[in-house]
């Protein structure tokens, strides 16, 4: 018996759900070579300092062992060991991930920087012993079985190993931390679950992540797994393992800024617009220049214009609701303003650490001065809006993440209104060398990774607002039209308009009642019905909201973009 959190037992089980053999992954590699980044510190350079220890990224591996039973899969799981690790390091876990992804991971190896004083526990210690979670047998995989390292006291383990033998390993196999140099983790995605839905002996394994994210949190990912049998949901903090903790404050890994800039340069997305898109990006600089007016709650003013750089908005504090930029009174002068100009846009890029500056997060922001009615649909029947889903002021923001180690592009992700989600950069499609594709939403500039319809709202029923996004000649090159505009750890100077944590736009109500009876009309009578259960689906948004607000007051302008 021991303790993950919950009452976690030994198991083992032949059943033939493992006894067909999963094809094994092939390895993922970027459609271009990287270039030789500009010279600097620690970036790129394939080793990080985290203060007492100094880590390395393992994405050699050897398989142990596979599953065909996944969660929410079609195929299977494998598990590996990691191979080629440099003289003087130590392996951490083991690394797992799904048969049907191209094998794209790694697993960190560590080595104390400097010998520890007589007096002084040593940053890495060899486990006690190791206790079995689980195990299976298989006819034709053979047998897997998982083990836990049991720590000495002080320290923590990193990671579950697994083993094709019953036999526990060697303590040798793997080391584990001194407390103070890990942080918390908690349970982030489900990957192998086995008889969860039966009523005992349950089993899963769950990729790990620090439980303190953003970009003044510490905690390194150490690409390890955590497995249990017993019940877990995402988020739950994981007792018996810990992630890493960078505890050197320079953040030496981090890119200096011209290589912030040849990164871009290499990276940075295409941005393709609708064909049929009628509210462009523009530039915030045009914005202002084109008409843009300041409000200021309890004042019959006409609005003041906003000089180009916006040293005359409001700065800091946070938004209390005084301010709000609007367009102006004059149709013509209005209706030019919604439109945006796509010649002037450009992306306002924000770079910060990510995971205790073992990766750097590029969010690459664009605005427009609006925001276009929404487009409903339900079922078969699709229904545009006429005012529904408006607003004034209008950002949206794409994030690319980089890994410090290498260089190497990881994941993007891509913001959808309140929401999104990462992508691996396996699974993005990439237009120009590595530069990869964005397509933003037609009317609401949504980032998608690929071209199509996305529902927001009930995709099984098919209700709900439509995102379509495709290819055309409206384009927008990130990598040649972007402005730093912050990079805290580097001191870059903010402009202006950045310290505006007010609204962009006014609060706007909308008369959901005519709107609703707008759809009504238009619907068959076998369908108006259910109208009222219909309407349930629809993102708040649509009946009204307050004006948007800019980066610089988003929550995952410092925090994680899924928080």
């Amino acid at each position: 018996m021991f303790w993950f959190g919950c009452d976690c037992f030994y198991w083992s089980r032949g059943v033939s759900e493992f006894d067909s053999e999963p094809s094994e992954p092939k390895p993922f590699s970027l459609p271009s070579p990287l270039p030789c980044w500009p010279q600097g510190q620690g970036f790129a350079t394939g080793r990080i300092n985290l203060g007492e220890l100094e880590v390395v990224k393992i994405t050699k591996f050897h398989k142990v062992w596979s599953s065909d039973s996944s969660h929410g899969k079609s195929k299977g799981v494998a598990f590996y060991r990691a191979e080629e690790v440099p003289q003087g390091f130590h392996c951490l876990g083991h690394y797992c991930q799904p048969t049907d992804q191209p094998l794209r991971g790694y697993v960190l190896a560590a080595r104390a920087i400097k010998p520890a004083d007589t007096d002084d526990l040593p940053p890495l210690k060899k486990p006690v012993s190791f206790s079995l979670v689980w195990s299976v047998d298989s006819d034709k995989n053979g047998g897997g079985y998982f083990w836990l390292p049991n720590p000495p006291v002080g320290y923590k383990a990193m990671g579950v190993i697994v083993t094709d033998k019953q036999v526990e390993p060697e303590t040798e196999e793997v080391r584990c931390v001194r407390e103070d140099l890990t942080e918390s983790c908690e349970a982030s995605e489900m990957i192998l679950d086995v008889g969860s839905s039966k009523k005992s002996n349950p089993f899963s394994v769950w990729t790990i992540q620090p439980c303190e994210r953003g970009m003044r949190s510490q905690g390194v990912s150490v690409g390890t797994f955590f497995c249990c049998t017993c019940e877990l949901s995402s988020n739950q903090t994981v007792r018996d393992i810990a992630c890493l903790k960078n505890l050197d404050p320079t953040l030496h890994a981090m890119p200096n800024l011209n290589q912030v800039h040849a990164v871009i340069k290499h990276y940075g997305p295409t941005v393709y617009f609708h064909p049929e898109e009628t509210y462009m990006p523009s530039s915030v600089q045009w914005f202002f220049k084109n008409g843009a007016l300041l409000y200021r709650s309890g004042k019959d003013s006409q609005g003041e214009p906003i000089n180009s750089t916006g040293s005359n908005l409001p700065p800091g504090g946070s938004n209390d609701l005084e301010f709000w930029i609007d367009l102006p009174e004059d149709e013509e002068a209005k209706s030019n303003l919604k439109k945006g100009n796509l010649e002037s846009s450009e992306l306002y890029v924000h770079v910060k650490p990510a995971l205790g500056g073992t990766f750097t997060d590029v969010a690459m922001w664009i605005f427009c001065p609006f925001n276009g009615p929404a487009t409903l649909k339900i079922g078969l029947f699709t229904l545009p809006m006429t005012r529904v889903g408006e607003h004034v002021g209008d950002w949206e923001h794409f994030t690319f993440s980089v890994c410090n180690f290498s260089g190497e592009l990881w994941q993007i992700f891509f913001s959808q209104h309140s929401g999104g989600g990462w992508v691996d950069a396996s699974e993005v499609e990439f237009v120009k060398g590595n530069k990869p594709a964005v397509y933003s939403s037609k009317h609401g500039h949504a980032s998608f990774p690929h071209p199509g319809m996305y529902l927001q709202g009930s995709s099984k029923l098919g209700i709900g607002v439509r995102n379509d996004v495709a290819k055309s000649e409206y384009v927008v090159e990130s990598s040649q039209r972007y402005v730093v505009v912050a990079a805290e750890y580097l001191g870059v100077a903010e402009p202006c308009w950045l310290q505006y944590m007010r609204e962009w736009g006014p609060v706007i109500e909308y008369d959901s009642g005519s709107e609703i009876d707008k759809i009504m009309d238009l619907l068959p009578l076998v369908v108006r019905f259910s109208i009222e259960n219909i309407v349930d689906l629809f993102p708040v948004a649509l009946y009204g909201e307050e004006g948007p607000t800019g980066p610089k007051e988003k929550y995952n302008w410092e925090g994680d973009e899924l928080c």
